[in-house]
């Protein structure tokens, strides 16, 4: 697309760790343009370099760097595509707020995740879900709507799973993760909390990665999605890495399946969008690495410009089937990168338009 027929976009809540992530991965998105940035009231009139602790390892763009921040609230005139980077207290009032108000909002938040007209959607693997837009309220009053994607350690696990389902059935699983610290925002966890420390509570860590991944995993029946019915029992640690969750998993399949058909399986993957052209989508969703020690955050999040998920290390469970592990980009893959990745399969659906 020319540069004059790009998308204005704004960000909700756009000095936080993720908003700035939104910042720097738009900067030269093909598609869409900064034209819009809120945060709190502290920040409200202030230019966006005076206001934010910029902590993303590109400089700020120059063009963000001198743009004052707008009130948070509908009435500041904002675009009408709209990424939310919000807690999940704040996003409760705000993003249905500016859904009323006629703009597509494209949530990183939790709050609405669960909803039953909202979407939560990995394009990969359910973009189909989409179409739970059509029932929301907002969208029938205003022609504004809602769409959520995952929390970031359930969205890699999710990816690596869906392929997983489709090819062999999926009876339980259990899953233990290393959550890295930029997950929990800026300034985050204390560094005497944390440095030579493992914290073994991320709250509702557990139970969003339970519920969700059965939403995910699950199909669109009519007007609802029917969730895929498989037990998961997960425990969420922080740990001292800066950026890349990783997680250990153990899991009976429903069929049985060799180590090389399973690693086939995630290399052939590359899910419902592939023929979409999105900017956004990696051309492997899933790379297996064979290697004995990987993947590993420091080597590896950066693979498909964080987009990708590298698993590694299966090998036979004694107590279930098959064991593994995967990395995925928190503030990327798990973050404002999937949302990107939504916006960019909302344009090309046409809701957008």
């Amino acid at each position: 697309m020319a540069k004059t027929a790009k998308i204005p976009v704004g960000i909700l809540g756009a000095t936080g760790m993720v908003g700035q992530r939104f910042i720097q991965l738009l900067e030269h998105h093909p598609w869409f343009e900064v034209a819009w940035l809120a945060a709190s009231e502290r920040s409200y009139g202030k230019p966006y370099a005076e206001a934010a602790k910029w902590k993303m390892k590109t400089p700020i763009p120059k063009k963000i760097a001198s743009m004052k921040l707008s009130a948070a609230e509908p009435s500041s005139n904002p675009p009408k595509v709209i990424f939310a980077a919000l807690d999940a207290d704040i996003a409760r009032e705000m993003e249905p707020a500016f859904a009323a108000a006629g703009c597509a909002v494209i949530s990183n938040s939790s709050a609405f995740r669960m909803h039953p007209q909202v979407p939560l959607v990995i394009p990969e693997i359910n973009a189909d879900h989409i179409k739970l837009i059509d029932q929301q309220t907002w969208r029938k009053e205003s022609g504004g709507f809602m769409v959520t994607n995952s929390n970031c350690s359930v969205m890699g696990l999710a990816l690596v799973l869906a392929p997983l389902q489709m090819a062999f059935g999926i009876e339980s699983l259990f899953v233990t993760t290393m959550q890295a610290v930029s997950g929990a925002g800026y300034p985050g966890v204390a560094s005497l909390d944390i440095l030579g420390n493992v914290v073994p509570f991320i709250k509702n860590e557990e139970e969003k990665m339970e519920e969700e991944a059965g939403k995910l995993l699950g199909k669109l029946k009519g007007k609802e999605v029917v969730p895929a019915a498989f037990g998961i029992s997960a425990h969420c640690n922080r740990v001292a890495v800066e950026d890349g969750h990783t997680e250990s998993i153990s899991i009976k399949l429903k069929k049985k399946a060799t180590a090389e058909k399973i690693i086939a399986t995630w290399r052939e993957f590359r899910g419902q969008v592939a023929d979409l052209n999105l900017p956004f989508s990696p051309e492997e969703p899933i790379f297996y690495d064979e290697r004995v020690d990987r993947p590993q955050p420091r080597l590896d999040i950066e693979r498909g410009h964080g987009m990708t998920v590298t698993c590694g290390r299966l090998r036979p469970c004694s107590l279930l089937d098959w064991k593994f592990t995967l990395l995925s980009h928190n503030t990327i893959r798990g973050a404002a990168g999937a949302a990107l990745l939504n916006a960019e399969l909302l344009k090309a659906k046409g809701y957008l338009d």
